[in-house]
This record gives structure tokens, sequence and C-alpha cells, in this order.
């Protein structure tokens, strides 16, 4: 399969979650994936999707619902799992092309549900982790959260923090600013 780099597919997802421990009867599952396809080389953000999961083996919890605005009923019309990634690697070659979140937990979390459930990965193995790109070439000792590096990057935030297709637009902002950056350091050394 040939490898695409016309566009870089920058995902954020949300999850079931509840304050404090997980209820022994629930698993964390995603319940929304945000979508912001990225042209590295105008670093023009493509589109701003929001896709609804509706979750199996979990329920919305108020802490979940406080945190994303996402409600139980809402979450409830959206579509199975299998079908978004479906969605995700036909409309988006998700296989095809590199693909970005901030931090590992969207991988992570990917990986895990579609073992779970007997899901094919619907991504390529080229994962852009934003949070470790920022983290270095801004020469941080650690790493932040999404709203402080944007916060750093003087980038106001767009939409709600903690819902999908709004980090997935912002991400996507970060994720060109930096590469803008990377492509303006002076250069040591020759390459060869």
């Amino acid at each position: 399969m040939t490898r695409r780099y016309d566009q870089i597919i920058v995902i954020d997802i949300e999850c079931t979650c509840w304050e404090g421990k997980t209820p022994p009867d629930m698993e964390h599952e995603i319940i929304e994936i945000g979508i912001c396809p990225l042209r590295p080389d105008t670093g023009e953000r493509l589109e701003r999707r929001s896709i609804l999961v509706k979750p199996q083996r979990s329920t919305v919890s108020a802490f979940c619902t406080q945190l994303t605005s996402l409600t139980q009923e809402q979450v409830d019309q959206g579509i199975p799992f299998a079908d978004a990634c479906t969605i995700l690697e036909k409309q988006y070659r998700t296989r095809q092309r590199v693909w970005a979140s901030y931090g590992d937990y969207d991988r992570q979390q990917f990986e895990r549900q579609c073992a779970a459930w007997g899901v094919p990965y619907p991504f390529s193995p080229s994962h852009l982790n934003v949070k470790t790109l920022f983290t270095l070439i801004r020469a941080l000792r650690h790493d932040v959260g999404m709203a402080q590096a944007l916060e750093i990057m003087q980038i106001p935030l767009e939409g709600r923090h903690h819902r999908g297709d709004d980090d997935a637009w912002n991400v996507a902002q970060m994720l060109h600013l930096l590469l803008n950056e990377r492509r303006e350091m002076p250069h040591n050394g020759s390459h060869g």
C-alpha cells in the first residue's frame, strides 16, 4: 500500500469516563471521534468533523457530560464503533496516511478497543505524537496538556476543550505551526 503525504489526519477522541475509579461493570470506550485533515504543505485545515459513537459497554456519567458536554441521549444517536472505523479508513484513507493526535492516549485507546471488539485497526503505523513533537521542538523538560501547549504557542483555543472536533481542529493548527517552526530552524552540519 502506497503511503500518502498529502494530508495528516488529526484525530482527537472523547471516551466514557468517571470521577475516580471506573465502575466494575464499565470500561472506557470511544464516544466521539474528532477529525481534522491537515495539508502539511499549506497548513490548511480541510474539515472539522465529529463522529458520535454509540457506547456498547458503558454509559455516559454526569462527570463525563460535565467534561465533554456529551450526554447519553446524544451518543445513543451515534453509530457503532466498527462503522466509525470504516469511515476513517474509506473517507480519510487512514491506513495510507500519517495520522496525529495530542499524546498517545488516542492511539492506545483505538488499539485496545479494536483488539477487544475484533474490529480491524483503521490506521497506518505512521502515528505522529504532537505532544512529544511540541516538547522536543520547544526543548521543554516535561510535556504539558493540550490547552497549556496552545497557551505557550499563543494560539487561542477555538471551540470547547474536550470535544473531539474542536480539539482536533486546535491540534491541527498547533501541528502546522510546529512543522513551520521546525522548517525555519537553522540546520547545523551537512545532510547526506
